[in-house]
């Protein structure tokens, strides 16, 4: 499999679990908590298996990015985090960085 899908992918599920944190209530809840450690697990392996392929801070720096920006949008929606001209361009600028390492 193409290293920047897997990249994606642990990206993805970054966000999962980052979000599941909020749902797990400290690890107080037992299946948010379960679901919560499982996707992070999970990313961490597939961000170590693309790391074969991609040098360390570009493969790093990417996860991170798509982490960030999917936990920040997905957090308006879920939790009605505040919405403001210095997210939208704080999440457009770490969009711009994942693809500028993308094609660096």
């Amino acid at each position: 499999m193409n290293a920047w899908l897997i990249v994606l992918i642990a990206g993805l599920l970054e966000t999962g679990w980052a979000l599941g944190l909020k749902y797990s209530d400290g690890f107080s809840k037992p299946i948010p908590s379960v679901l919560t450690i499982a996707g992070a697990l999970a990313s961490f392996w597939l961000l170590s298996i693309a790391m074969k392929e991609l040098p360390v801070g570009t493969a790093y720096a990417v996860w991170v990015g798509i982490g960030a920006v999917g936990t920040a949008i997905m957090a308006v929606f879920l939790f009605g985090d505040p919405v403001n001209l210095w997210r939208v361009v704080g999440v457009l600028l770490i969009i711009a960085g994942i693809i500028a390492l993308k094609f660096a």
